[in-house]
C-alpha cells in the first residue's frame, strides 16, 4: 500500500513539474516573439525621437488647451489684470488702431522676445493677436509646444475685436458660399501607413531636434502657411486634403477628397500621422481656419508640407453653415463683431 501510495505522489509530481515547464516555455516564447516584433518595427527617426519628447513634455496637441483660444470679451475683462497682449500684425495695421497696452511684436521676433525681454510667467495670460485670428493660433500653438501653457489665440482676431476699426479687413468680406454647389459627400478613405518627413537636423536627442525645428518655422516666417479656397478648389488633385472635423459635419459636405481626421484624434499618434503621405503638398481645414492653423504648425514642425485654408468653410459654404443650425457650424455672425476701444 505504501509502495502505491509512493509511486501516485511521484506520478503526481511529475505532472506538476511537466506542467511548470510547458507554461515556463510558453512564457520565454511569448516573450521572445514579443521582443523580436519590436525589433522588426522601423528605425526610429529623428521625427520618432520629436515625437517622444514631445509627449514627455505633457503632450499639448492631446489635452482639453488645445487649440488654445480666448475670445475678445474675455479680453476686454481682463485688460487690467496680469494680461500682456501681443499684437503681430504688420506694423501699419498695429498703427491704425490696436488694444490697449498691446505690444506690436514681429511672428519671427516671438521667441527672443519671450527669452530676453519679458518674463512669460508673471502673467495669467499671453494673448497673441493677428487681424483675422490665423496668424495667431499658428504661433500659439508653436509658443505652447515651447511650454508657454500661458498662451492665447484672440478669437477671431481684431476683426472681431472693433469690427468698424477693421474697416475693409473684416469678416464678412470673408464669408461666402460660392464652392457650395462643389461639395461632395463621400467618404474618402487614407491611404496605407506611410513614414515620417526626414527632418535632417542631424541630431537623436529629442529635445535638440524639437528646438532646431522651432527655430526654422520661426525664421521661415507666415508667407506660405496659408491657401485660400478659390487655390484649393481650383487644383483639388495637387493637394492630400484633411478635413479635421467632426463625422456628421464631413458627411454633409466636404472639399472634393478631403479625407476626415478626428480632432483631438490625429496628432501625436503615430498611426494615425503616419497615414499622411510625406511627400505631398497638404491642405489642412476646419470651420473657421483658427483650428487648422493649429494643426498646421504641428504637422510643419514634423516637417510636412502643410498649410491651413484661410477662413475655413466660413469662406465657401457660408450660407449652408448658416441654415444647417442643428449641426451647430461655427459660423461667424454680427454678434461677433464687437466696438471695443482701440488706440493709435
Amino acid at each position: 500500500m505504501k509502495n502505491k501510495l509512493l509511486l501516485f505522489n511521484s506520478l503526481i509530481g511529475l505532472l506538476i513539474f511537466l506542467i511548470v515547464a510547458c507554461n515556463s516555455t510558453t512564457t520565454k516564447e511569448t516573450k521572445a516573439t514579443t521582443t523580436t516584433a519590436i525589433a522588426d518595427n522601423r528605425p526610429k527617426t529623428e521625427a520618432d525621437f520629436l515625437l517622444d519628447y514631445l509627449v514627455k513634455t505633457g503632450d499639448y496637441v492631446n489635452t482639453r488647451q488645445f487649440p488654445s483660444m480666448i475670445k475678445a470679451p474675455t479680453v476686454l475683462e481682463n485688460l487690467d489684470k496680469k494680461m500682456l497682449v501681443l499684437d503681430i500684425r504688420e506694423a501699419e495695421q498695429y498703427k491704425k488702431g490696436h488694444i490697449k497696452g498691446a505690444k506690436n511684436i514681429e511672428f519671427s521676433k516671438l521667441p527672443d522676445y519671450f527669452v530676453k525681454d519679458i518674463k512669460p510667467f508673471q502673467y495669467d495670460k499671453i494673448v497673441l493677436v493677428c487681424q483675422y485670428g490665423q496668424k495667431s493660433g499658428y504661433a500659439t500653438a508653436l509658443l505652447r509646444l515651447m511650454g508657454y501653457g500661458n498662451v492665447y489665440s484672440m478669437r477671431w482676431g481684431m476683426a472681431s475685436w472693433n469690427a468698424a476699426q477693421a474697416g475693409t479687413e473684416n469678416w464678412n468680406k470673408i464669408l461666402s458660399d460660392k464652392f457650395t454647389a462643389q461639395l461632395d459627400t463621400l467618404t474618402y478613405k487614407r491611404g496605407a501607413e506611410s513614414v515620417f518627413p526626414e527632418l535632417k537636423t542631424g541630431k537623436t536627442d529629442g529635445a535638440e531636434i524639437f528646438r532646431e525645428r522651432v527655430k526654422i518655422l520661426f525664421e521661415q516666417g507666415l508667407p506660405d502657411v496659408w491657401l485660400n479656397a478659390e487655390q484649393v478648389f481650383a487644383a483639388k488633385d495637387k493637394y492630400y486634403i484633411i478635413n479635421y472635423d467632426r463625422k456628421d459635419k464631413y458627411e454633409s459636405g466636404h472639399i472634393p477628397g478631403a479625407i476626415r481626421y478626428k480632432p483631438n484624434g490625429l496628432l501625436g499618434i503615430p498611426s494615425e500621422m503616419l497615414s499622411i503621405p510625406a511627400d505631398k503638398d497638404l491642405v489642412v481645414y476646419c470651420e473657421t481656419g483658427q483650428n487648422s492653423a493649429f494643426v498646421a504648425a504641428y504637422l510643419r514642425l514634423f516637417g510636412y508640407k502643410a498649410r491651413s485654408l484661410a477662413y475655413g468653410n466660413n469662406s465657401f459654404m457660408y450660407d449652408k453653415m448658416k441654415k444647417e443650425t442643428a449641426l451647430g457650424w461655427t459660423a461667424f455672425t454680427p454678434e461677433q463683431a464687437y466696438n471695443y476701444p482701440v488706440v493709435k
